[in-house]
């Protein structure tokens, strides 16, 4: 179980103050593949998932209310652990300024679910961008086991690169590596942080249906060829049965890409960019 660092009231105020002086961007871990940034009046929740599963190996850090002070909140597919219609609706409540960036195919169980309005909700497809008060979001296909490409509503599966306010970051969703990521995310000249999961997949796992991620290795080999930053792992806490040790990414990355710096931590913790 990873332990919360802060949590609650503590950890809504934390989010909601201003960047400390020297700081470029901040960002929160809230378990899973589900983080926080803010990269200076702007605060995004990547994969927001708040719900009190029985399941969960570290507890949720926020109520659903206490979701507060987003400007943007981005979904990156429909599994339960990255659209929670709950948490969503909790977000839309708590954050009424924020927008909801999601795949074209669960742009329909947003609205329906999470009660996400029309104007509040931009859908992408792979490739496709938003462009909004000098905030750039990127949509990237990812591959989930599979594309699993809709005929009509594009790519299911989409991790996003965001730029504002003079940071760019990546977060991947779930995806397993396929030709063409690695020269799609060079487009960008450089990363600040990049959030990949490291949790792996296999035969035993597939068949129970758990879709697989990137492995520790694989994850460690797309930071250290892109050279962000600072490399963030995740989605290798929450359930048993498919868990990883980060410090197998952290050996790794400082072995084979010593120039590319990481983060590893707990639950609710600040970490400054500067």
């Amino acid at each position: 179980m990873v332990s919360l660092s802060q949590s609650g009231a503590a950890l809504r105020i934390d989010i909601s103050l201003p960047l400390e002086t020297g700081e470029r961007a901040a960002f929160w871990w809230l378990g899973q593949h589900s983080f926080v940034v803010r990269t200076g009046k702007l605060a995004f929740y990547l994969d927001p998932w708040l719900a009190p599963w029985p399941s969960r190996q570290s507890a949720a850090p926020l109520r659903y209310d206490e979701a507060a002070s987003a400007r943007w909140a981005l979904v990156s597919h429909g599994h339960d652990d990255h659209l929670c219609p709950e948490t969503l609706r909790g977000l839309a409540a708590a954050s009424p300024e924020a927008g909801f960036v999601c795949p074209r195919t669960e742009a329909q169980r947003l609205r329906e679910e999470a009660g996400i309005a029309s104007e509040r909700l931009y859908p992408l497809d792979a490739g496709q961008t938003i462009e909004q008060n000098g905030v750039r979001i990127t949509a990237i296909k990812s591959k989930h086991e599979f594309f699993d490409r809709h005929p009509d509503l594009g790519f299911p599966y989409l991790g996003y690169v965001v730029e504002a306010e003079g940071i760019t970051f990546y977060h991947s969703g779930d995806t397993i590596p396929y030709e063409g990521l690695l020269t799609t995310l060079q487009q960008w000249p450089h990363f600040d942080i990049m959030f990949l999961p490291i949790n792996g997949r296999d035969a035993e796992r597939f068949r129970r249906n758990c879709m697989g991620n990137l492995t520790f290795q694989e994850a460690a080999e797309l930071a250290g060829e892109l050279q962000p930053s600072l490399a963030v792992p995740a989605h290798y806490d929450m359930f048993v049965g498919n868990q990883e040790d980060p410090d197998r990414f952290v050996q790794f990355l400082q072995a084979k890409y010593p120039e590319t710096p990481c983060h590893v931590g707990l639950v609710g913790e600040r970490v400054s960019l500067r």
